[in-house]
């Protein structure tokens, strides 16, 4: 027998035991298929005879070059000796094939020697073991179940070489014709073969590149996110790692005190809302009238009661230790003396568990809790979860929330937390760590808080070779809505000369994140790249209780409005910068300033125990733009009102005074600045550079002193209260700047 005669054999053979194996078989005879009358039964045998036939014919194929048939890696355990039968006539008008006969353990399955069927049928007899068919059939059961293709797997092989031949052996004329031998070329199978291999390699590299350009975007993605966490970790709270934030909050104090509102007493004489500077003025009156009182302080903050004025000026003039965040705020005044930004230590609270106890009284702050109603007929203020508190008498001291820009609440995400607001000690924590990294600073504000910060943080990075500093605001000046114009536009090139770059008459019309920085765009054209942007705006009153309890809130001031003795109920008084009083000599006001907030919480903690007197105090303020300028004002001090200025003139040998008088600012006339000295009036040369050093300046209402503001002139507040209690309309003010002594 040639090897062509083998190759075509072994076709024929595989694609009749491939039509035998694919075939539907039923188990019943009724239904079985019949050639003739003969019926075929059910034989459980086809699929290992398929296996094994056309193993042997694989490995036909695979040395054929060689004219070796060494079964290697076999999958299926067949007899030695396989007889073949020629193969039933393909012209036959049946295309059915069946097995006459297979011996084997298993099962016999026979027919007559006349019937049609055995003679055109292929007979094989199989020389194999029972445990050799079950053990090919497991192995091959094993193989389909666990879908592996592993290189040395037996049944991954024979499984690959299965596919590879019914590939190529797939002609209408037998198999004889549509395949090519092993090594050959030129057949229609092998180009079909050829081109579904590309095919798939060419699906698995486009599936490669998929999952990589995926992988990619995941590592990028992730790197980003270690990046800005390790950004954060460098200038924001945001970043830290747990054990740190507990540490910083243990150092801050930022941790509820007591664990849990259910720990707070539920009843107290005296219940003030607030942790301020109002709040623990009214405890020290009521200590003063009270030697035994038992006071109860529901503060929203962590920290216990401190003062706000050094957080913009002294501290940052005081060398504080590089700890963070510095666990005592302690700073130098001018006058030379130091103290801590908190009013007393941590021993001189009691805590609130044992407030009840405390034979003595005192004052225990419940910190991290906040009062979302007052029921002023029962007594009763209920926490934000909802555990009441009842009282014989009730204090409203929550102050004031700094404002954010409303560009800043729509914008996004990566911009919001490179913007703070400025008010807490961990507001100047979270500053100072920008300024000692070097970072550029924007501050965007032009008032208090705005202009004193700017000057603030130029010294401290001037001292430190930090970095730049920006101011921002739409008006012409510094403080321009407390100063007159020529003052506001003098005190503005001062602020420049500290080291700030002052951008008036603008305002910030876009702001995006650019890598670490943010980006603004200016509505003047001009572009500031900062690493971050404190907004210094001004203040809301904390009003958020009045609905829920029924309380009055001024519609153009805001606040709560009381009555004189500071009173919106029975038992319920307000302090602070949420209290809107009547001013006898002014009307209405709310003031948001440290010497109001001292003189109404002292006032509210008198009439709480009985003092029952009236609110009319004159509060004063004072301000620091550097080692250079100083000043304090008491009264109505607004740079809308008429003005009347007098400084003192820069040389020692002449005591002249200078007296400049600006009217209010209409649309049809610009500022008027006049100059009066030795009784003749003269106009200000545009070209002569002016030097404000000392002068006091008078804020005029129907020809009457409403206000005075001390330029660089100190310890004279007493004698402005006095000028503008007696509400006297003077003819000549020269003559009342001449009590300052300005010229000392």
């Amino acid at each position: 027998m040639s090897i062509w005669s083998v190759r075509c054999l072994c076709f024929k053979i595989c694609r009749q035991a491939h039509i035998l194996a694919n075939r539907k078989l039923i188990p019943t005879a009724q239904r079985l298929p019949q050639l003739g009358n003969v019926a075929v039964n059910y034989r459980p045998a086809h699929n290992s005879l398929y296996q094994m036939v056309k193993k042997r014919t694989l490995e036909a194929r695979t040395k054929l070059q060689a004219n070796k048939y060494p079964n290697h890696n076999a999958c299926i355990q067949v007899a030695k000796t396989v007889e073949f039968v020629p193969d039933y006539d393909e012209t036959h008008q049946h295309q059915d094939y069946s097995i006459a006969s297979i011996q084997s353990p298993y099962a016999s399955f026979g027919a007559p020697k006349e019937s049609p069927i055995q003679a055109g049928y292929l007979s094989t007899r199989l020389n194999s073991t029972a445990q050799d068919v079950l053990k090919s059939s497991q192995c091959d059961q094993k193989s389909r179940e666990k879908g592996e293709k592993r290189e040395h797997d037996p049944c991954a092989e024979f499984q690959r070489l299965r596919r590879e031949s019914l590939a190529g052996g797939s002609s209408d004329d037998g198999g004889v014709g549509g395949g090519r031998a092993p090594g050959g070329s030129g057949g229609a199978g092998s180009g079909g073969d050829e081109k579904k291999a590309a095919e798939e390699k060419f699906e698995q590299l486009k599936m490669k590149c998929f999952i990589g350009a995926i992988a990619a975007l995941f590592a990028g993605g992730f790197i980003a996110w270690l990046l800005s966490r390790g950004e954060k970790r460098s200038g924001d709270e945001v970043g830290d790692s747990p054990d740190e934030a507990l540490r910083r909050a243990k150092l801050t104090g930022q941790i509820t005190t007591p664990s849990s509102s259910d720990k707070i007493p539920s009843h107290v004489p005296y219940l003030i809302v607030g942790g301020g500077t109002a709040a623990f003025s009214a405890f020290r009156a009521i200590k003063s009238n009270d030697a035994r009182a038992k006071v109860l302080m529901i503060s929203n903050e962590y920290r216990k009661p401190y003062m706000r004025p050094p957080l913009s000026k002294e501290l940052w003039y005081t060398p504080n230790p590089n700890e963070d965040p510095i666990k005592d705020y302690r700073f130098k005044q001018w006058t030379g003396s130091e103290r801590s930004l908190y009013f007393e230590p941590d021993e001189f609270f009691v805590d609130p568990e044992k407030l009840d106890e405390s034979v003595n009284g005192g004052i225990a702050v419940a910190q991290g809790f906040a009062v979302k109603k007052i029921d002023a007929q029962n007594r009763i203020a209920t926490l934000n979860d909802g555990y009441q508190i009842g009282y014989d008498v009730c204090l409203i001291a929550t102050g004031c929330a700094p404002k954010n820009l409303p560009m800043f609440h729509d914008t996004a995400p990566s911009v919001r937390e490179k913007v703070m607001v400025y008010r807490t000690p961990d507001d100047f924590d979270r500053l100072r760590r920008y300024a000692k990294e070097k970072r550029s600073i924007t501050i965007v504000g032009n008032g208090f808080v705005g202009s004193e910060l700017a000057c603030s943080l130029a010294h401290y990075s001037r001292h430190n070779n930090g970095g730049k500093i920006y101011q921002v605001f739409p008006e012409k000046g510094n403080m321009s809505r407390v100063l007159p114009n020529y003052l506001s536009t003098w005190t503005t090139r001062k602020v420049q000369a500290q080291g700030v770059c002052v951008i008036p008459e603008a305002s910030i019309k876009s702001a995006t994140r650019d890598d670490s920085q943010l980006k603004l765009e200016l509505n003047n054209g001009m572009s500031v790249l900062s690493d971050i942007v404190v907004v210094c705006v001004g203040c809301s009153p904390n009003t958020a209780m009045a609905g829920p309890s029924k309380l009055e809130v001024d519609r153009t001031l805001g606040g709560f409005v009381v009555n004189a003795e500071l009173e919106a109920r029975r038992n319920l008084y307000v302090a602070g910068d949420a209290c809107c009083f009547y001013d006898p000599l002014l009307g209405r006001r709310r003031v948001e300033h440290h010497d109001h907030s001292v003189v109404s919480g002292r006032l509210a903690g008198e009439n709480m125990t009985g003092a029952k007197k009236p609110y009319q105090h004159q509060s004063m303020f004072w301000s620091d733009l550097g080692p250079e300028i100083g000043y304090e004002g008491i009264g109505l001090v607004d740079s809308s009102l008429p003005t009347v200025g007098v400084f003192a003139l820069p040389s020692p040998n002449d005591k002249r005074a200078v007296n400049h008088t600006e009217a209010v600012v209409d649309t049809t006339s610009s500022d008027r600045v006049k100059i009066i000295g030795d009784g003749t009036e003269m106009s200000c040369d545009p070209s002569e550079e002016p030097n404000y050093g000392k002068g006091v300046i008078f804020y005029l209402q129907n020809d009457k002193i409403v206000g005075i503001l001390l330029w660089n002139l100190f310890n004279r507040i007493g004698l402005a209260r006095t000028i503008i209690s007696q509400n006297t309309d003077y003819e000549d003010l020269n003559e009342v700047a001449k009590l300052f002594d300005i010229h000392a």
